[in-house]
């Protein structure tokens, strides 16, 4: 992922030196998590997020952004989920490389006179990466490789990965003031293929067979319940994938001179230039 990222930035550098309708900046909002241990609650637990946004606009409506996203989210079965007694709880780091086509309800520009605000609409492909953690008796555990669903044990599921894809989509409003600076704001969520981004989705392992195989703490993170599920016993909802937010403020600069090409106009007459006309 670090690589991929590193390629990303290279990329964007070098098209903004060159492109005159680039656009580059950053973002900086909030993001959280719907998922089994947050099934309906927007902004629960909000986490800080933040990035960095390159955008190209091929028309005064057409825009294509790309982005590189850091953030955190996190759930809770106490705080977010009506204390349901299962009682787990997670955080995982999250980042994001995407790339999302916008559309804007009005046409934008950054010329004076003409309009320089609309509300717009996005939706894109993205690949994040994440790390399921919980707490246990003061220590942080990643909670992947612990296979507390019995993930890796003979006749189970292998572990899940912690990279995915996922499918941007939401809407923002964008406001163009002075010659090269943009503003905005924007939510989206992001619908992933995943569902382990809180290391919750099947049913429960034999938990004495846990303890005897992994140990004591994998068999208490696994069900931390007063009273432990029989295995085979719902721990999660498998028919649901997890999705993740976004929403912040954004602020771009534009790089080049301005971009007249968008505005072309048509049907426009020609003066007839007199015999006596000097060049």
């Amino acid at each position: 992922m670090k690589k991929i990222t590193l390629l990303f930035l290279a990329t964007v550098l070098t098209l903004s030196s060159f492109a005159q309708r680039s656009e580059l900046g950053a973002m900086v909002g909030t993001s959280f998590y719907l998922g089994d241990l947050n099934p309906r609650g927007l902004f629960k637990m909000p986490q800080l997020a933040g990035g960095i946004i390159y955008r190209y606009n091929f028309t005064p409506r057409w825009a294509i952004k790309a982005d590189v996203l850091f953030a955190k989210v996190a759930g809770s079965d106490a705080i977010t989920n009506k204390n349901y007694e299962r009682n787990l709880s997670f955080t995982s780091p999250i980042t994001e490389i995407s790339v999302q086509a916008e559309m804007n309800f009005f046409k934008l520009y950054n010329e004076r006179g003409k309009n320089f605000f609309s509300p717009y609409i996005f939706a894109g492909i993205s690949v994040f990466s994440f790390n399921p953690q919980a707490e246990y008796n003061g220590q942080t555990f990643a909670l992947q490789h612990l296979g507390t669903e019995g993930q890796g044990l003979e006749g189970q599921k292998d572990y899940y990965s912690l990279c995915s894809v996922a499918i941007p989509f939401g809407l923002g409003f964008r406001f163009n003031f002075a010659k090269y600076i943009s503003l905005g704001a924007e939510w989206g969520l992001r619908y992933t293929f995943t569902d382990y981004l809180d290391d919750v989705s099947g049913n429960y392992y034999d938990n004495q067979t846990l303890y005897d195989k992994r140990g004591p703490v994998v068999a208490a993170l696994a069900d931390r319940s007063e009273t432990l599920h029989q295995a085979g016993t719902g721990r999660g909802n498998q028919t649901t994938k997890d999705l993740y937010s976004f929403a912040g403020v954004t602020l771009t600069v534009k790089f080049g001179d301005m971009d007249k090409s968008c505005d072309i106009r048509t049907n426009v007459k020609r003066k007839a230039v007199s015999g006596n006309s000097r060049l």
